[in-house]
């Protein structure tokens, strides 16, 4: 792929003489894909150079799909090997679902981020690496050093090193150019890709809109740097395909998603406390709700947030709540309430590594269980898991509409992953039906009991305060079909047989998830949220190999969706793949006795009686489709 880009050393750039003139010979060399890095110290633009280059690439019509990659600290020492935040871009000429496996270019800098890149096997062999020079020649000699050495390892892997002097280039453009390399490394990325540099402009004053006109000039000025800089002093061209998309689109990551979907499904309340992954949605709906009459009550913890939210959804408006792992423990005790009192409540659990603080900024699928059995005593509720950047958008819709028409929790699952990924996607067009009816308040038929069970379905009518004969008592405590507190045992088995009965009526109205690939064969892999995109790219190169392998995906983990035993029994083979635990069976301790299995895979072999066999990772990063492919060429060979 770079074979005609030759190494560059930074004290053989002259910043000082003018760039030479393009000859406008340079070859283009067209790419089906790539997957490009930037990486630098926190605060020096890094995410936000990526976020704009996924944005401007998607506009010309690329498939696009960017990963931040975040440091475990808030704020990391600077030039540390584990200090890297950044973004990873995947660009392709059809639609992208997620990140790729290894890096072909690489931006970084200083030399120690980008290490850290490469000690975690991130960039692939001939990987191409822009790399800031300034360290080269630091004042301090240790600095130097470390540099020099590094970039000598960088060449005995075989890595391509252009050395540029990035802070001299952009200083004589704005006074600190750790603010402002960013950008022109924006311009320097458009031009080296062959993306309008028109729609980059575009870019930049979408990005800095909320500044001075003095701080968009010159960042428009450093984007032009870059990209004239590039086109005069790089040998080589790239261009990846696009096709326009016929439709309007957006590009945004899963909790902006999450936020839209949350003003689409006609919810006015959300009450959270800040935490991370979780927080930008509510950053996102700070700055957008109260135009459209909703509110976000920032609460002094989560258990506020969430009794907030239920005395909000009781009183006829029903609310949500986001929060990540640690937040969701905290909820249990008041979940359990909106149980026990039947309140439509939709929880966003924006899942991260645990336990206890765990990896704040690092991904997992470690809450499935919590989701559906966290709470004391038996506390049915709907679970639903995210699979895709659009699927946060149309998830919290379908939540807020079980919710009420079941008066039922319903969790829905994302993870760090897809949280702060941006992918493409169709323009959502507004439909009335997503939104919940005009509260019922006419007044209620004399002796309508407000636990009026269906014996079939457990469902009855919602009462909300105020309505005309619907006064009632509402308590945590076990209760009859009036409200009224009730330690006999024969009514406490009536309301819990009630409120299980919800999650089979809902069942019953759900599809079988559909099979990607052949509907039979050897392999069926199995997932449910965020691996969807990677799991379905690694079955279809096993399936352009000749291998019998498909997938499918679960979007409903409680109920499970119906069909899912018959779809397992028509293959040799059921393998889960998640990104949470399971214990390798070529561990020595680790045999069928006490071998502990992924939480899906659990749920699945407990429930169908099928022998489902499971592989995880907790790599903190997402599952990458080359990892799953060798997995199922193991698992088939």
């Amino acid at each position: 792929m770079n074979e005609r880009l030759k190494p560059v050393r930074g004290d053989e750039v002259d910043v000082e003489s003018p760039p030479r003139t393009p000859t406008g010979k340079t070859a283009v060399t067209t790419l089906d894909e790539c997957v490009v890095e930037i990486v630098s110290d926190s605060g020096e633009g890094a995410q936000r150079c990526g976020q704009s280059l996924g944005a401007i690439a998607a506009r010309m019509g690329n498939g696009v799909w960017t990963v931040e990659i975040i440091p475990a600290e808030i704020q990391p020492p600077a030039r540390s090997i584990a200090g890297a935040s950044g973004n990873r871009v995947r660009l392709g000429s059809n639609r992208i679902a997620n990140g790729g496996d290894g890096v072909d270019f690489v931006v970084a800098f200083n030399e120690q981020v980008l290490l850290g890149r490469v000690r975690a096997g991130e960039l692939k062999p001939g990987c191409t690496i822009f790399l800031e020079s300034m360290w080269r020649t630091h004042s301090d000699p240790r600095v130097a050093a470390a540099y020099r050495e590094t970039y000598e390892e960088l060449l005995s892997l075989g890595y391509i090193v252009v050395e540029i002097p990035f802070e001299r280039l952009c200083k004589p453009i704005v006074p600190d150019p750790r603010r402002g390399k960013n950008m022109f490394v924006l311009g320097l990325l458009c031009s080296l890709f062959s993306l309008d540099l028109k729609l980059g402009r575009e870019q930049v004053r979408l990005a800095f809109r909320k500044k001075s006109d003095a701080v968009v000039r010159s960042n428009l000025a450093l984007l032009e740097a870059g990209a004239g800089w590039a086109e005069a002093n790089l040998d080589v061209k790239y261009r990846i395909p696009a096709v326009r998309a016929k439709e309007a689109q957006i590009v945004v990551n899963g909790n902006t998603a999450i936020a839209l979907g949350v003003l689409a499904s006609g919810m006015e309340i959300c009450a959270m406390y800040p935490i991370t992954p979780a927080t930008s949605a509510s950053h996102y709906l700070s700055e957008v709700f109260e135009r459209v009459g909703g509110i976000v009550h920032q609460a002094e913890d989560e258990i506020a947030a969430c009794t907030f939210a239920i005395g909000a959804s009781y009183a006829g408006k029903c609310a949500v709540t986001i929060t990540s792992g640690p937040g969701f423990s905290l909820k249990q005790e008041a979940i359990g309430l909106a149980v026990m009192c039947e309140i439509p409540l939709v929880v966003v659990n924006v899942q991260r590594g645990g336990p206890s603080t765990g990896q704040p900024t690092k991904g997992e699928q470690g809450d499935l269980l919590t989701a559906i059995y966290g709470s004391h005593g038996d506390a049915p509720k709907v679970v639903m898991a995210a699979s895709t950047i659009e699927d946060c958008f149309y998830s919290i819709v379908t939540a807020r509409k079980i919710a009420e028409a079941f008066n039922m929790v319903v969790v829905v699952l994302s993870d760090s992953n897809l949280a702060t990924s941006q992918q493409p996607f169709r323009r959502p067009k507004f439909d009335e039906a997503w939104l919940a009816p005009p509260i019922d308040q006419s007044p209620v038929p004399f002796g309508t009991k407000p636990y009026d069970w269906n014996a079939d379905t457990g469902l009855f009518r919602r009462i909300v305060p105020g309505q005309p004969n619907g006064m009632h008592t509402i308590t945590g405590l076990a209760h009859d079909r009036d409200g009224h507190v009730a330690y006999d045992p024969t009514i406490n088995q009536e309301a819990i047989r009630a409120r299980s009965l919800k999650l089979a009526a809902l069942q019953k109205t759900l599809k079988p998830p559909p099979v990607f690939g052949d509907p039979e064969g050897d392999l069926l892999i199995v997932g449910w949220g965020s691996t969807r995109g990677a799991i379905e790219e690694a079955v279809a190169r096993a399936r352009a190999e000749g291998l019998k392998v498909s997938s499918t995906h679960l979007h409903f983990l409680q109920p499970l969706q119906p069909g899912i035993k018959e779809i397992m029994q028509r293959f040799k083979k059921v393998l889960c793949i998640e990104a949470n635990w399971c214990d390798r069976p070529e561990d020595l301790m680790i045999d069928e006795n006490n071998r502990r299995f992924s939480a899906l895979a659990m749920m699945l072999r407990s429930r169908f009686l099928v022998d489902v066999d499971c592989w995880g990772e907790v790599m903190g990063q997402p599952i990458k489709p080359g990892t799953i492919h060798e997995i199922i060429r193991t698992r088939l060979a």
